[in-house]
């Protein structure tokens, strides 16, 4: 059985009343529900918590991490960042979903931080599979179509990835990186935005087969040797 962490260490859920009643249980308890059929063993852990509830022993039980992050680190103690990449390096699995990008965590693993292109609120969101053969995408078929505009544009300006899974296409005609992966040390980590907390993304059925999927595939356990992945440069997926 894969043991996860869900991590969330976003709090405007418990004080925004537009929020709280789109994810009523919060947005790890929305994910714990859409990913909870496949047996995984979950657990929760907050940012308020002592050592942001990422203990070593916490870690030490913890096959796959989802990190579900907002922009405000400032109270990140530089400790736990330490904790949970060691932990990565060593094996653990590490999902970063909505804006983890900017936390000392992705800094600290990946060296950089990206910057976000605030699109118009009526834009659509479409994401292609770049590659349907990933264990990630099973059970998706060749794009996810999101309902209201969830996906925040991310230029490709953040170290380049070792596999893309997903671009995103909208309206405005530019294509972005939406689902990507990477490894560090013996660990994987899948990195996907698909929402604002004020969209009912993590009630979308293809957003939680990802997410269910990108758990298996990071988990530590009966990892396969076959590397994944398409490796076409991006000025040949925009065409």
């Amino acid at each position: 059985m894969i043991k996860v962490t869900i991590w969330n260490e976003f709090l405007q859920e418990q004080r925004k009343e537009e929020v709280a009643c789109i994810y009523p249980k919060g947005m790890h308890g929305a994910i714990a529900d859409g990913i909870k059929q496949e047996g995984f063993e979950i657990r929760f852990a907050t940012f308020q918590e002592p050592e942001h509830g990422l203990t070593q022993e916490t870690l030490d039980n913890t096959d796959v991490l989802i990190y579900w992050g907002h922009v405000d680190h400032k109270g990140f103690d530089d400790a736990v960042v330490d904790r949970i990449c060691d932990r990565v390096h060593k094996g653990m699995g590490l999902v970063v979903l909505h804006s983890g990008h900017h936390s000392k965590l992705f800094r600290k693993l990946m060296g950089t931080s990206c910057d976000l292109l605030w699109r118009e609120a009526d834009e659509k969101e479409r994401l292609w599979v770049v590659d349907p053969s990933h264990p990630i995408v099973e059970g998706i078929g060749p794009y996810i179509d999101l309902a209201e505009e969830e996906m925040y544009g991310e230029h490709f300006d953040i170290p380049v990835p070792d596999e893309l899974i997903f671009v995103s296409w909208f309206e405005g005609g530019e294509v972005f990186r939406s689902g990507c992966t990477y490894r560090r040390g013996q660990g994987r980590i899948f990195y996907f935005r698909p929402g604002h907390e004020t969209y009912p993304t993590y009630h979308n059925k293809d957003v939680q087969r990802v997410i269910a999927n990108a758990v298996k595939w990071t988990a530590p356990v009966q990892r396969e040797k076959t590397f994944y992945g398409h490796h076409t440069p991006l000025e040949e997926i925009k065409k």
